[in-house]
């Protein structure tokens, strides 16, 4: 598997930070954050947020938060991502 790294977030202090790549070969969006409190997980777990689909969170998922002030780095994230689909 191959990451292009995208971005990550410019208020980062060196620590862990909010990071964005795109798989090369899939073209999957690669999200790295903060994971959600508690309460934040409770409210996506609880709701049908789609008619008829299955409320809670899979085992093998999770929700996490990306700063708003990385908005920029998703948008371009997801120009890589499309433009990378495009060639498969």
């Amino acid at each position: 598997m191959t990451l292009r790294f995208v971005g990550i977030d410019p208020n980062t202090g060196g620590g862990g930070s909010p990071t964005v790549w795109v798989e090369e070969e899939s073209a999957d969006l690669v999200l790295q954050g903060e994971e959600a409190k508690e309460l934040l997980k409770a409210q996506v777990s609880g709701t049908e947020w789609v008619a008829g689909h299955q409320v809670g969170i899979p085992p093998h998922e999770t929700v996490i938060r990306i700063p708003a002030r990385m908005v920029s780095i998703l948008r371009e994230a997801c120009d890589v991502a499309e433009q990378r689909a495009q060639l498969r």
